[in-house]
Order: C-alpha cells, then structure tokens, then sequence
C-alpha cells in the first residue's frame, strides 16, 4: 500500500508514467469509465475547497466509482474533538482511498501511519499540496512539450504558498529548470525553500520584485493570491493582497508562447480582461486536475486498465 504526502513521493519516472496515463485518459475517457466500479473515495476535508474536493471527486466519479466524506471540520466528529488517526480508522472501514486537507502541518502524514487504505494529502497548511502539482506538472507538459530547459515565474505570495513549495521542490528535479521568483520582501520563499530545496540541488533562480522585470524571460508564469488566511493580522494583508495584479497591459511584454497558470482560487491578482488570452492556461488547469488524479487514483489503487 502506498501514500502520497509530497509529490517526491514519486520519482520522475513515476511521475512520467503518471502523466501519460492522465494523457491516455484524457484521448479516451470511455475506457477507464468502469475502472473503479465498486470502489469508494473519501473526501475528508477539515477546510474549505471548492477545486481539490470536487476535482477528486469528478476523478472517481469519471472512474465509476462512489464518494463519502465531508466538506469542514464542523460536520465531521473533529468538531467533539476526534482525532485525526482516529478518524481514518473508522474511514478505512468504508472507502478504498481517501483525500484528506487539513489546516496542520503534517496531519495527512499522521492519518497515513494509522491507515489501511492509501492516503492522499489534500493539502496540509502552508506545508505541501502534491497534487496540485501534479496538475501543474501535467498542465506544463502538455501546453509546453517539456518539463526540462523551462524559465518558470512563481508570483505572489511565495512564503505560504504550499502550491509554490511544492512546485519547486518537484521542477528542480528536471534539467535546466530556472526560477524567477517575484515577490515583496516580506512574502518571499522562505529560507528552508532556498537553502535545502534550490541550493542544495544547485538551480539557477533569482528573486525580483517588479512583476515587469520578469516577465518578458518567462515560459510560465505561476500567479499566486495573497492568502488571508495565512495572516496573522488584516494590516498585513491588506498591505499585500494588491500588490501584484497581472492586466492585459503587462502581458504585452510576455513572449508569445508564455503561459499563465494560477492553482485558483483567484481573487484580484489576475484582471478579468486576461481571461480571454489564449495564453491563459489556469482554467485548463483545471480540467488537467481531473485526469491528473484519475490516474493517481488508478495508480494508487494498483487498478490497471487494458
């Protein structure tokens, strides 16, 4: 039985067969309807989602499979006060898998130890959310050809974004990856992102501030919200969360086969006028969540299909 807590739980190779899969599903959905007849996913998200819960849900549903769950931490027994080990005991008697995002670092890990079904971290904290990057891996391949011999822009709010850590810390495994990472001082990757992910693996970034600087180097850009959430007083937010916001004027100076993608939700850091650029990927993005963890499921469950 296997876990997915980072998507370094997956070697390259892995990942690519992983994201051929996702390809072979996306040319032929019809023969993978039936792959997860009789199986049941569990969906156990003690924080809000909209995207990663009923993205995962499409993916069983597309398999033929079921879903239990819950959508907060107030309608689950977390809310008397059940722990997480305890929960997934009892949601180990009723699914095959399950997808868990919590707000504490490192509680899909605990949920995984006390398991007899496959676990997938949903997201944890500012920590880690692998399939999001799965998706955005499989979005890049698939607009851009390659993973390899790519300048990626990460925007935004780099020191909590788990999407951003986890994106990192999967790209610098490919050849020739370069980062531009653009951000006010007080959101910049934190220290542990540059010193054990991008220096120990010896990759070429550069940290700007002006979204302007950047952009006319870039093959991707990944934009980023300012996350309330992840504040610790409104001030600071509110001083942030306008800090970039990507218009139609500032894609004029992006390469023509420059690509945007965003893990969503978006608030104001993307103008609607971008929207309709056909180089705006990120609601591409997320239909490529859907196969991307169609074949997560697949592979986790050891299901194959002929």
């Amino acid at each position: 039985m296997r876990h997915i807590m980072s998507p370094l739980d997956f070697s390259v190779e892995e990942l690519d067969q992983m994201m051929n899969l996702a390809g072979d599903i996306e040319k032929h959905p019809e023969k993978y309807a039936h792959a997860c007849d009789g199986k049941k996913i569990a969906t156990l998200f003690y924080e809000p989602s909209t995207r990663t819960r009923l993205s995962f849900e499409t993916a069983m549903l597309n398999l033929g499979g079921s879903v239990i769950g819950f959508a907060s931490a107030d309608s689950s027994s977390a809310a008397k006060g059940e722990s997480v080990s305890d929960t997934i005991r009892v949601i180990s008697c009723f699914a095959d898998i399950c997808a868990m995002r919590h707000p504490k670092e490192g509680a899909p890990l605990v949920a995984s130890q006390a398991s007899s079904i496959p676990v997938i971290n949903a997201g944890d904290g500012g920590h880690q959310h692998p399939t999001q990057t799965l998706t955005d891996l499989l979005t890049i391949r698939s607009l851009k050809g390659r993973l390899d011999h790519l300048t990626i822009g990460l925007c935004g709010d780099l020191k909590f974004g788990r999407t951003v850590h986890s994106l990192i810390s999967a790209l610098v495994r490919y050849t020739g990856v370069k980062f531009v990472l653009i951000s006010p001082e007080e959101l910049r990757v934190p220290s542990y992102i540059r010193e054990d992910v991008l220096d120990a693996s010896h990759t070429e970034y550069e940290e700007v501030i002006r979204l302007e600087d950047a952009l006319p180097k870039l093959d991707i850009l990944y934009m980023t919200r300012v996350q309330k959430e992840r504040f610790f007083n409104e001030e600071d937010y509110v001083r942030m969360k306008d800090f970039y916001i990507l218009d139609k004027a500032k894609m004029e100076l992006a390469r023509p086969d420059m690509y945007v993608l965003h893990p969503l939700p978006r608030v104001n850091e993307i103008s609607v006028e971008v929207d309709s650029d056909p180089r705006a990927a990120y609601f591409k993005q997320v239909q490529y969540g859907v196969y991307i963890r169609m074949a997560l499921i697949l592979t986790l469950l050891e299901v194959k299909v002929c």
